[in-house]
């Protein structure tokens, strides 16, 4: 047979921007060997009459570092199309660590990035196969996935691994810096993407102190970057925070000459209309030969929290006195008709707080008193019924003791200024967070909603543009020198989707990770067949490999599969 697959009659986008054109692709050996064109006999043949075949999505920003572990199909990313993950971002992983330090590294993933302890204690192990980064991919090639992995090294575990106790105490030592940089250095050779790191507020670890990574001075940082250009590979990536934002960025891009990518450019991250300021500033940068791009989303920055512990709304001065009484206090300030009408009044369409009409974007995650409410608008379920939805959202918490818990979207909400962030050239998309927040969020799910929701229900982002962005920009900008695009020789790594169909369903809650803990997943709509390295892996919408069985998933070191 000339192929072993072959492809006919799609509609063929490459990856790289430009136009779709209709044709055949075949393939042979888990490579494409024919592309637009495509003569001969095959095994297989499908038809993708009326279906667009693309470059497999590539997944920039992921946290399955544990996961993977467990979880070989890094579900549920193939879902939605995505072939290819980075893992590492944020200065966070689980590798290099230290047999006495695991536990403390899983309470901080438990505390950062709402990782199950549970889970990762049950999945990987007592006995983790592994201690330095390299052998921590070596442990993850072994293993097999269904999909490709790449992976960052990060901040937190170096410094830890070197450190110990004092990580997230002090300061580094002039020494301790020096060893920092060779294993740094060790994980680039072994095959790391780049260096991460994070300087955020909110990342704290399991004893409520700032995670290793937040003690660093700015030198430490630097000199830890600098490898990646003594290396002359690699990228830099950060999660910003106060001492690390857009002119420590663009000095460690001047000074390494590698690229510098941040987490994340969100609408409303700084108030409204403030990400015009942001990609202001990256312009400048950009001016100036400094290649610092930041990551954006496609959807909302969500929050889930219940009316015992109502946090997105901590800035509030009607609800400070509820931090600072108990339960009962909590109870008689939602009966009372002042406090709502105080609430629904700080949060009225003209208010110019973040999470005005925080309510046209609340989601019912879990009403233990109503289960039929589960996953659905705050604001059409209070439609249906009649009544306020702020009303609604304290009747159903005091129906549940409090219990009931919500998703409001905190940034990123603003559609008309996420549009903007999406088409401009300065960004990558990115933050789909895969493998963390399981309990809270799911954006996972981002390629398919970003296909169903900007390309073809709103008009956003032309087919061509939206597939480079889940495609060809990422692996450009990670270093994924042979994923992203279709292009004859190259690994066949593809999605074939329906785009009239394509989209992301609503969350679910599932119990399907190890210790019986929970996770929110998101069904795919549209996709009908994912292919990795020439093996087809999904197909309508189900798994078409054996997830105990030989998988064609491959690490990606330097950004290409061994030869």
């Amino acid at each position: 047979m000339d192929y072993d697959i072959k492809i006919v009659g799609g509609t063929i986008v490459d990856g790289t921007g430009a136009e779709r054109y209709r044709g055949d692709l075949g393939v042979k050996d888990g490579r494409i060997v024919a592309l637009g064109d495509a003569p001969g006999a095959a095994a297989e043949t499908v038809d993708a009459d009326g279906r667009v075949v693309a470059p497999g999505f590539v997944d920039p920003h992921t946290h399955y570092d544990a996961q993977v572990v467990w979880d070989r199909m890094l579900s549920i990313s193939p879902w939605h199309g995505v072939t290819t993950v980075v893992m590492g971002n944020c200065g966070f992983g689980v590798a290099p660590t230290r047999p006495g330090d695991r536990d403390y590294m899983m309470r901080t993933l438990q505390t950062v990035e709402d990782m199950s302890f549970d889970a990762m204690q049950e999945g990987l192990g007592r006995d983790w196969p592994f201690e330095s980064f390299g052998e921590y991919l070596d442990a993850v090639e072994g293993a097999g996935t269904a999909i490709n992995v790449a992976s960052l090294i990060g901040h937190t575990p170096v410094r830890l691994f070197v450190m110990g106790e004092g990580a997230n105490d002090r300061a580094a030592r002039p020494e301790e810096i020096v060893q920092m940089r060779e294993i740094v250095r060790a994980g680039l050779k072994a095959g790391a993407l780049g260096f991460a790191t994070s300087g955020s507020r909110n990342h704290i670890d399991g004893d409520g102190k700032p995670v290793p990574s937040r003690f660093a001075e700015f030198e430490e940082t630097k000199a830890l970057a600098r490898v990646l250009g003594e290396e002359g590979t690699g990228l830099f990536q950060a999660t910003m925070g106060p001492s690390l934002f857009h002119d420590e960025f663009a000095e460690i891009a001047a000074e390494t000459g590698r690229p510098v990518t941040w987490t994340a450019l969100l609408s409303g991250m700084s108030g409204p209309g403030s990400h015009q300021a942001h990609l202001d500033r990256t312009r400048e940068m950009r001016a100036q030969g400094l290649q610092v791009v930041p990551q954006v989303a496609c959807r909302p920055i969500m929050v889930e929290f219940h009316f015992d512990s109502p946090a997105p709304f901590i800035g509030l001065s009607l609800f400070k006195p509820l931090f600072e009484t108990d339960k009962a206090g909590r109870i008689a300030a939602y009966r009372d008709p002042e406090f709502r009408r105080h609430f629904k009044e700080s949060y009225a369409p003209t208010s110019k707080k973040v999470l005005r009409e925080w309510w046209n974007r609340a989601w019912i995650a879990d009403s233990p008193s109503d289960p039929s409410l589960n996953e659905t608008r705050l604001d059409e379920a209070a439609a249906a019924r009649g009544v306020d939805p702020t009303d609604l959202a304290l009747d159903l918490a005091l129906a549940d003791d409090l219990k009931t818990r919500f998703r409001v979207g905190v940034m990123n909400a603003d559609e008309d200024e996420v549009a903007e962030l999406l088409r401009a050239d300065e960004t990558v998309l990115a933050l789909s967070d895969a493998g963390a927040h399981t309990g809270q969020l799911c954006d996972a799910c981002y390629s398919t909603h970003l296909l169903g929701h900007w390309v073809r229900e709103k008009g956003t982002l032309e087919l061509e543009r939206a597939i480079h962005m889940l495609t060809g920009r990422p692996a450009a900008l990670f270093g994924v020198a042979d994923r992203g695009l279709l292009a004859a020789g190259r690994p066949a790594d593809l999605v074939m989707f329906d785009p009239a169909t394509v989209g992301a369903g609503g969350l679910r809650r599932v119990r399907d990770m190890p210790a019986g803990a929970e996770r929110l997943v998101s069904d795919a709509f549209g996709i009908d067949l994912v292919m990795v390295n020439g093996t087809v892996i999904r197909r309508d919408g189900a798994d078409a490999v054996d997830p105990t069985g030989a998988l064609p998933g491959r690490v990606l070191r330097h950004g290409r599969a061994a030869a």
